[in-house]
């Protein structure tokens, strides 16, 4: 198990599998929205175990499309934790132990603040990486 948590520690959860993966977005919504590492899990390996009603979406105006969610007490942003998709990304600063898994591509570099490094030779695509 590895257990996840916001900084007031109201909202907690558990992955009972290590994620599948982990990437880091460099968008300008990511950034201002304070989470741009994610690990990605599978939605039957994610439970809640605390604070599930602290959790407040922010859902975007068209085009775009992903919900946010944040504990309402203290802000700490969570990704997508508790989508109802199949799988979801979810804040990796969030967990609490090591997930197993180490950043496998940046996204949106096109993006990156003239301030922004990347430190690592991860695959890098100017938008989405390609799927499939």
């Amino acid at each position: 198990m590895i257990p996840g948590s916001c900084c007031c520690g109201a909202v907690r959860f558990v992955l009972a599998e290590p994620p599948t993966m982990m990437a880091q977005c460099h968008c300008t919504r990511c950034r201002k929205l304070g989470a741009s590492v994610f690990v990605f899990v599978r939605r039957e390996h994610f439970r809640w175990t605390a604070g599930e009603a602290l959790v407040t979406r922010y859902v975007p105006d068209p085009p775009h499309r992903y919900a946010r969610a944040f504990c309402s007490r203290c802000g700490t942003a969570l990704g997508e934790a508790g989508s109802d998709a199949d799988s979801f990304p979810v804040a990796a600063d969030t967990l609490d132990a090591d997930p197993g898994v180490r950043i496998r591509f940046h996204e949106f570099v096109a993006e990156l603040p003239p301030w922004g490094a990347i430190c690592d030779d991860a695959r890098r695509f100017d938008r989405h990486p390609p799927t499939g």
